[in-house]
């Protein structure tokens, strides 16, 4: 199989985890994390631009989150974002810095961070699987084409489909340490 197309392939699961990954660091655990907030976006003159471009964040305990932005004409601003989200945080703005305390997680909390964790992974899966006919597609036009045999089409098959597991087995793996530091007390 030309080698292109195998790069190809393996670029786009990797991508695919990589996304997984950003999108379950936005996931609460037990602990602060930037993650959190780092990419929440800001009304910024007009415009709309992630926490992390307009302020420094911090983690200096275990529960708590402090934002300082560079200007602070966006104090405002990042505190709206922040009430608007989905992460059910009050942040204490004053002044300077605003702070959020991340209060402990009660095991209904938890087991709701699990269920939405489980939902990203699903998604994670889909996106894989939807690589993997897009390249099996690439592999039966190479075939139709008589660039590759019929032998080649169906071993390139079970390649990728080795390779589609693999994948699948990272996107388990991932999810299961992350439900495992939800659950933690």
């Amino acid at each position: 199989m030309d080698q292109k197309i195998i790069e190809e392939k393996s670029k786009n699961l990797e991508d695919a985890i990589i996304h997984f990954k950003e999108e379950i660091g936005k996931i609460r655990t037990g602990r602060a994390s930037t993650a959190l907030v780092e990419n929440l976006m800001v009304d910024y003159y007009g415009s709309k631009a992630p926490i992390k471009q307009i302020a420094s964040i911090n983690v200096p305990e275990p529960r708590l989150i402090t934002i300082q932005p560079w200007d602070r004409d966006s104090l405002v601003a990042i505190e709206v974002a922040i009430r608007e989200s989905d992460l059910g945080l009050n942040p204490n703005n004053d002044g300077q810095v605003i702070r959020l305390n991340l209060p402990p997680l009660t095991e209904e909390r938890r087991k709701d961070l699990v269920k939405v964790l489980n939902k990203v992974s699903e998604e994670s899966r889909i996106s894989i699987r939807n690589i993997r006919e897009e390249f099996w597609k690439k592999i039966q036009k190479e075939e139709a084409d008589g660039k590759i045999s019929e032998d080649d089409k169906f071993r390139e098959k079970d390649n990728l489909q080795k390779t589609v597991d693999e994948y699948n087995e990272k996107v388990e793996e991932i999810r299961k340490k992350k439900e495992e530091e939800i659950m933690t007390v």
